[in-house]
């Protein structure tokens, strides 16, 4: 085909030349002064060669207008062919896979706390599509965002007794039933929501914690630094006294530490308790104050990175639907769930900056500790981290291993 299609194109060239010599040799014998003929009889001559060779050129022209159609028809016929080779082959693929019969996708519930605006769950809605798809279509996965299906604290046993096949909530939410994972929330210092989806895996994939045995881990995923986020600046410790913070699990511990009154609700809720008063402020990731609108009730940030805890979240599915699947389907959701553990932190880092940006243009000011100041902080939450060893030590599990190993883990950066 695109043998035939060159060569119309070189006769096409190859008369464009002729013509251009006939006219050169013309114009040389005109010059020539020859007078046997007259000036008017070589005009003529020209013009007749000049139309002779159009004619022919038309006519090669219409022969390379057909070869190139027909070339490009066998073309689109050959892709199809191809497509419908591949069709085929997926489709014996799949008849092997299933022994010949008609299959029904499996059908899973998916519950997930954040609402369906929010970068988070975009991301997951993302991860399942991606499992759908390379699963060919042999699950179908069902979303349901903003905690319609189960409320945040109990999308964790909604999931162990079946009310939703897949959950994805904070271990946060049900305090003291992760008691070796909560040391992923302690004020470590984390850098940015991609450090700590990061190293919330290694943790999870490293320990296998025994809190986590009546369902089958896909991933974690955690939030970047919490900040606090006030109606009023707050520029040192003795400003945080009496101050009534939203905070959940363990950040309810740093603000006790920091001399204020912890608050505990979801983030669903803490919008309207800035708003009329309820909490004085909230101690979460800069995403937050825009991808659940807290910007709007809030008044000042303070930069509060150098005790920057996490929020480690779990996507965990039940353990008989996990047991029921085929093993390549398992595969499959294993494969996903491992890259999505990069696009969670992404969407994390990304989410933090667009927040930052948000608060600066809403005009709120963004208080930076002074560095004597901010050790002070520091110093506040150590005993924070001793009472998670001794907790830890005292229910026989590797609190001090698992600390050290986190730090470690935030120490080497990759």
């Amino acid at each position: 085909m695109q043998h035939r299609a060159r060569t119309a194109g070189v006769r096409v060239r190859g008369l464009l030349a002729v013509a251009g010599v006939a006219v050169m040799a013309g114009l040389m014998l005109t010059g020539c002064g020859r007078k046997e003929r007259t000036p008017a009889d070589e005009g003529a001559s020209l013009r007749e060669k000049a139309a002779a060779t159009a004619s022919e050129l038309r006519a090669a022209a219409e022969e390379a207008k057909d070869d190139i159609k027909k070339a490009t028809g066998e073309a689109a016929a050959e892709i199809k062919e191809a497509a419908g080779e591949v069709k085929a082959e997926v489709a014996q693929k799949v008849q092997e896979l299933t022994g010949g019969a008609d299959v029904k996708a499996v059908e899973l519930s998916y519950s997930i706390f954040f609402p369906a605006m929010h970068s988070q769950y975009k991301t997951a809605e993302s991860w399942a599509r991606e499992v759908e798809r390379r699963s060919g279509g042999r699950v179908k996965i069902s979303l349901f965002p903003g905690g319609t299906l189960t409320k945040a604290p109990q999308a964790y046993d909604g999931v162990v007794n079946g009310i939703s096949d897949i959950g994805m909530s904070c271990l946060a939410y049900t305090r003291g039933k992760f008691p070796l994972l909560e040391g992923l929330d302690l004020p470590l210092g984390y850098p940015d929501g991609a450090a700590a989806t990061r190293i919330a895996n290694l943790m999870v994939e490293k320990y296998k914690p025994a809190e986590l045995k009546q369902v089958h881990v896909l991933y974690f995923h955690g939030h970047g630094p919490g900040i606090l986020a006030t109606r009023k600046p707050v520029a040192k410790l003795e400003d945080m006294a009496g101050l009534k913070v939203r905070a959940t699990g363990l950040s309810a511990k740093i603000v006790e530490s920091l001399g204020g009154v912890p608050v505990a609700m979801d983030q669903g809720a803490t919008y309207e308790a800035l708003q009329k008063g309820v909490a004085d402020a909230t101690l979460c990731p800069m995403e937050t104050l825009k991808g659940w609108k807290q910007g709007e009730v809030i008044k000042s940030v303070t930069d509060t990175s150098a005790i920057g805890y996490t929020t480690a979240m779990f996507v965990v599915m039940n353990q008989k639907k996990w047991d029921a699947l085929p093993a390549d389907v398992q595969k499959v959701f294993s494969e996903v769930s491992a890259e999505w553990v990069t696009e969670h932190g992404k969407a994390w880092n990304a989410s933090d900056a667009e927040a930052l940006a948000y608060v600066k243009e809403l005009g709120h000011p963004i208080t930076t500790l002074e560095a004597a100041e901010e050790q002070r902080w520091v110093a506040k939450v150590k005993p924070i981290l001793d009472e998670y060893v001794e907790a830890a030590t005292a229910a026989g599990l590797p609190g001090k291993e698992f600390l050290a190993d986190v730090q470690a883990a935030l120490a080497a950066k990759p």
